[in-house]
């Protein structure tokens, strides 16, 4: 008898943990593209002299939304959400760090961590690294941060450069950041989220 209940205890025990953790869960979960450039390989095929850029962001999800970006005048109202500037991502501000300088559009960013946003219109989206941290919390305090995209200004962006942006056949029901058609020498940064897909190449600096 003492067995079997606690077995019932058990059971009733993960079932509510179970709950709880699904309650607990965020509806955009955090998602990580990474890659490493500017190595080689030896004759042995060992990789070396690589640096690292990774990229953090949050990766919303569709949910049975249609028409997530709009059209016209009403392009990306939906998507910024009240924010004067998308934050390419959910909640905390989307972040990348950089072992390696890279060129973008013909200017340097310097190696370092950045916030990164887009600015989005129907022909063109203009990516931007600024030096404004990220909040944890929507109502953190720290001076010169940002939680996503509200409260966004232009005084400490470091880099703004054009995004080719196409609608895609295909809608990703879940915000993907990564990069494509890499070398050695460098790729493409692409943003896939609904039917949009946006692409910047990059090259890594000296």
């Amino acid at each position: 008898m003492r067995l079997v209940k606690l077995s019932v205890g058990v059971a009733v025990f993960v079932f509510c943990a179970s709950v709880v953790m699904a309650q607990n869960r965020p509806l955009s979960p955090r998602g990580q593209a990474s890659t490493q450039v500017g190595g080689s390989y030896n004759s042995e095929g060992q990789y070396s002299g690589g640096k690292w850029i990774d990229i953090d962001y949050g990766r919303p999800i569709l949910r049975g939304r249609t028409d997530m970006f709009g059209e016209g005048a009403n392009y990306s109202a939906k998507i910024y959400a009240g924010a004067p500037i998308w934050r390419i991502g959910a909640d905390v501000t989307t972040r990348i760090k950089t072992e390696a300088a890279l060129v973008i559009d013909g200017k340097t960013l310097p190696a370092g961590e950045y916030s990164m946003f887009a600015e989005l219109t129907p022909t063109e989206w203009t990516l931007v690294f600024s030096n404004l941290g990220a909040k944890q919390t929507f109502r953190e305090e720290t001076p010169n941060t940002v939680w996503g995209g509200y409260g966004y200004t232009s005084d400490l962006d470091v880099l703004r450069a054009p995004m080719t942006v196409a609608e895609h056949p295909v809608s990703a029901d879940q915000l993907i950041v990564t990069f494509t058609d890499m070398t050695q020498q460098g790729g493409n940064l692409t943003v896939w989220f609904s039917d949009q897909i946006a692409t910047i190449p990059f090259e890594v600096g000296r």
